[in-house]
């Protein structure tokens, strides 16, 4: 198993309750949809901390590494949280047009963010911390935040 092994296996954890979520939500059933989104939004932010406070600060001190791909990830991760809040704010307030909107924006920005993560970075990662029990780490928050979801 590779380091980041725990976190290619919570990137489809994540697209599944994506689509449930988007899925509810277009449906008008706003009970399930928000649940589901309760769920992903939860799942998300347990993934990007994981990778923030774990895996790129590894990362950068194994490598020296301070900007570049691990920089372009935590962009990301901030347009990500926004377009959630987005689509929180349209489930408040049951707007599926909107809801709709941010969440086919946010599906675009996770597959590009999700082929980056697991083409380039995670293989570097997985090179450069192979001595590492960063992956252990990784692999018991992750599980931690699914079992609490």
């Amino acid at each position: 198993m590779s380091i980041t092994s725990p976190l290619l296996t919570h990137h489809k954890h994540c697209d599944d309750l994506f689509a449930g979520a988007e899925e509810s939500c277009a449906n008008g059933d706003w009970t399930a949809g928000g649940q589901a989104f309760a769920s992903l939004a939860g799942e998300l932010e347990s993934h990007f901390s994981s990778e923030e406070e774990l895996l790129f600060p590894a990362f950068e001190a194994a490598t020296g590494m301070r900007s570049g791909p691990t920089e372009i990830m935590r962009s990301e991760h901030r347009q990500m949280r926004g377009l959630l809040a987005e689509m929180q704010g349209a489930l408040a307030c049951r707007d599926s047009d909107a809801f709709g909107g941010s969440a086919g924006t946010l599906l675009i920005l996770m597959q590009q963010h999700n082929m980056k993560e697991e083409n380039i970075l995670y293989p570097m990662c997985d090179n450069a911390l192979a001595a590492s029990d960063v992956g252990v780490s990784l692999a018991e928050r992750l599980k931690a935040a699914c079992q609490s979801a």
